[in-house]
């Protein structure tokens, strides 16, 4: 692999059936999970680290709520075999978890992030795991969200959303590439 690090780690942040509900409204990036299924694909085709981010809401009124049908990881992107599975309860993948102990006990210094929702939780853990030292990607076709009202009461679709949080990680917390550049990198190598 083309990147910093020797073992750079896949992490798939809440991609659970949850995501599927209709409440959340109309969502960008459609192909997202085919996306998302090609990382994971060249991943376990190298034998490099995944990590499955898992929802474990505490609201009771969340579709993420364990012990629920959107609690269940989607098909598509489900874990397989010994891959590495954590629950967090937080936005972020570092708080309340030992994440950050876990990666530097396995020496890992770069992190590629995909999953939802890109303005929650994949834009919390990115600016945590900039902030601790870790390169970070985020990758732009295989992460979404959903449209969004502002403060003022203004509705913004979904696409401006994620533009607008890919933007606010881009540079200081994170790199921000699509799928395609993530997967000519590792051809380089392969």
């Amino acid at each position: 692999m083309n990147f910093n690090s020797p073992n750079p780690l896949l992490m798939l942040i809440d991609l659970q059936k949850a995501i599927d509900d209709p409440s959340w409204g109309v969502r960008n990036n459609p192909n997202a999970e085919i996306e998302i299924g090609r990382l994971l694909d060249l991943w376990r085709d190298v034998q490099l680290p995944i990590l499955h981010v898992k929802h474990m809401s505490i609201d009771p009124n969340s579709k993420y709520l364990p012990n629920t049908p959107g609690n269940v990881f989607k098909e598509i992107v489900c874990p397989i075999g010994s891959e590495e599975i954590l629950e967090k309860d937080s936005n972020s993948a570092f708080i309340r978890t030992d994440l950050h102990s876990k990666l530097q006990d396995k020496g890992i210094s770069e992190i590629v992030i995909v999953g939802v929702i890109t303005n929650n939780s994949v834009e919390a853990t990115a600016r945590m795991s900039g902030n601790l030292g870790y390169e970070t990607i985020v990758v732009s076709d295989a992460t979404f969200t959903f449209n969004q009202t502002d403060f003022s009461g203004q509705e913004h679709e979904a696409n401006v959303v994620h533009d607008m949080s890919l933007a606010n990680m881009d540079g200081e917390y994170a790199k921000i590439l699509t799928t395609d550049d993530i997967l000519i990198r590792a051809n380089k190598l392969l």
